[in-house]
């Protein structure tokens, strides 16, 4: 809403482009001069000087305030270099900006912050209308992805979890930046839980795998214990069954002789026989 128009400076002065010589108080109250000109009847056109005084101080026609009581100094103004010496003298000033105060707007703002004003009553538009459901979809993607950034430049999640989270974002599986965080503590508690069990089977392999290379190493020794004892033992043998096979030598030798007389004496009884 516009504020109120400026009206004409204190002392009555009309608004007008032409003055009649006569005694006006200035904006401030004061008189504009100690020996005030005559009163006359007589018209000046003050049109030309006021537009040049607008463009001098930059402003609007209506914000030119001129003395009366110098009217015919400054009807003699026919330049800009004159104004601003009549500004200068302060015959010709710049009117002060109208007051629009917003103190209560403020006032009424602040009571709507806190809920207040703002029944069934007072709402002009539709649920969509007055917040979208885009809006809102906006701003609960840039929390939680300034949450999820935040994380990441803070080291507390890797690059991956980063993307699988902000694609769940993206999903609308978190309603708001709390359960987003939930959802954090529950997969870094997981994560680190699944990397303490395999670390912990990590170590149980490695265990094992020591265990086996040291049996190894003890059966490796024992074979090759075993080998050299059967070496040894190899060695002595030769020597051992040389005596056996000369005695069964001379056994043999001893016995063909018997074996040649039983077979004599046993052809000899089957020939009697007959």
């Amino acid at each position: 809403v516009a504020g109120p128009t400026a009206g004409p400076p204190p002392g009555g002065a009309p608004h007008l482009d032409t003055f009649t010589t006569s005694s006006i108080r200035t904006p401030t109250g004061k008189p504009s001069s100690p020996n005030p000109a005559p009163k006359s009847n007589h018209m000046v056109s003050l049109k030309l000087q006021k537009r040049l005084a607008a463009s001098v101080l930059d402003c609007g026609k209506r914000k030119i305030w001129l003395d009366p009581n110098e009217i015919s100094e400054i009807s003699m103004a026919n330049s800009r270099q004159n104004i601003r010496k009549l500004v200068k003298d302060g015959f010709v000033i710049r009117k002060p900006v109208s007051i629009h105060s917003r103190a209560r707007v403020r006032k009424n703002n602040e009571a709507k912050s806190k809920g207040r004003h703002t029944g069934h009553g007072k709402r002009k538009g539709t649920a969509e209308a007055r917040l979208p459901v885009k809006v809102m979809w906006m701003r609960r993607q840039r929390v939680l992805r300034h949450l999820l950034r935040r994380y990441r430049d803070a080291k507390k999640i890797d690059k991956h979890l980063y993307r699988e989270l902000y694609l769940r974002c993206k999903g609308n599986v978190f309603k708001n930046k709390r359960v987003l965080m939930e959802y954090i503590h529950k997969a870094k508690a997981e994560k680190s839980r699944d990397k303490h069990i395999a670390d912990q089977f990590e170590a149980r392999r490695m265990k094992n795998k020591a265990t086996r290379e040291r049996k190894a190493v003890r059966a490796e020794e024992r074979r090759a214990v075993d080998v050299k004892v059967e070496e040894a033992k190899k060695e002595e043998k030769p020597a051992e069954e040389v005596k056996p096979k000369a005695e069964k030598a001379e056994k043999t030798k001893a016995e063909k002789p018997k074996a040649e007389k039983t077979e004599k004496k046993t052809e000899k009884k089957k020939a009697a026989k007959k």
